[in-house]
């Protein structure tokens, strides 16, 4: 770090925001998971974390509310050519499961099945990355890909923070038990993380599009699953409540220790227009960062993140947002941590 000027363009052959560590100097460590293979509607997040990669180059690295995140190291490990293979063959298989609109028949039957496998199979890198990341004394950061990607991440972090909470981004609320049959769906993260892993608390904001079963799931999980959702956030901020109070209570039902999930389109669409459903509604930008404000005015602890959902789209609108929220992000997680460099 001696040599090197944050306010320079990034070197050729740099790392991700032109930074020049490796993953062994980093504190925080992007693990790129370039995987789609539930995706029913619009496509393309397989290919996010690489242009987030390449939009990161143009952020500034002063951050005017967390200082200088990037000198506490920030790195990204290689896209891994092994789950981009799995994407492209589950892809191919799902293809015939999404066309049926689910299971029909033994066909559709046995190509859920080749992909539930496969997506076991990404489960588990991403769990053995994150677990050795974190056994290293680093802060893994999962970057998808599709939003079911993080499971493996949160099934290590979960065994690491006892009584981890998760505040959950989305314009989904996630909860469906599968969908079109396949267990491992975008659609199901947070079923399946409820169900299978011992988190605390899940608490969603920006959710605006969700099913009878999953509305259930949330009545019924007895304050375990805590939403708040997008009509009635509008509903406060029409009625004259500040979206700081609104961000204030939906952080105060997070234990200390927090987990940020967050799929872009839980933001409004025109700031992720290529993301693969977009949904009328949702977060503007400095809402989103003001909910990493209440973490700090709250003394919680941000003690890892994903994101997931950016599409690259036609232009680089999607990863220059992308890429921006993931330093916020970062900055705040290492703030609230005490490993923040603000000055």
């Amino acid at each position: 770090m001696t040599d090197f000027d944050p306010d320079a363009a990034a070197p050729a052959g740099s790392g991700i925001y032109g930074l020049p560590f490796t993953p062994d100097e980093a504190k925080v460590v992007v693990v790129p998971v370039p995987y789609e293979a539930t995706t029913s509607y619009g496509g393309g997040t397989s290919k996010g974390p690489a242009a987030v990669f390449e939009a990161s180059k143009q952020v500034d690295l002063h951050d005017h509310e967390t200082g200088r995140p990037y000198a506490a190291g920030i790195a990204m490990l290689p896209i891994p050519r092994k789950i981009a293979g799995w994407n492209r063959d589950a892809k191919e298989r799902a293809a015939a499961v999404i066309e049926k609109g689910g299971v029909v028949d033994k066909k559709t039957r046995n190509a859920a099945a080749y992909v539930n496998g496969i997506s076991d199979q990404v489960n588990e890198w991403v769990y053995e990355k994150t677990r050795a990341l974190l056994d290293a004394g680093k802060m893994p950061v999962t970057l998808g890909g599709d939003h079911s990607v993080p499971y493996g991440a949160i099934r290590a972090y979960a065994e690491t923070y006892p009584k981890l909470g998760i505040l959950h981004l989305d314009a989904h609320a996630d909860l469906r038990e599968a969908y079109e049959g396949f267990t491992w769906s975008h659609a199901s993260i947070f079923h399946n993380v409820m169900t299978k892993l011992p988190v605390a608390k899940l608490v969603q904001t920006g959710v605006r599009d969700l099913g009878s079963a999953e509305n259930r799931m949330i009545e019924t999980s007895k304050g375990k699953i805590v939403t708040f959702f997008d009509a009635d956030v509008a509903a406060r901020k029409e009625n004259g409540h500040s979206f700081a109070d609104i961000a204030d209570d939906i952080v105060a039902q997070l234990p200390h220790d927090v987990y940020l999930s967050w799929d872009i389109d839980g933001l409004d669409p025109t700031l992720c227009p290529s993301t693969g459903t977009p949904v009328p509604g949702g977060l503007s930008w400095n809402e989103a960062i003001g909910l990493l404000r209440a973490i700090i005015r709250a003394r919680k602890r941000i003690v890892g993140l994903d994101l997931c959902e950016v599409s690259p789209g036609e232009t680089e609108w999607d990863a220059n947002v992308g890429a921006r929220l993931l330093y916020k992000m970062i900055g705040f997680a290492l703030l609230s941590r005490g490993s923040g460099l603000k000055t």
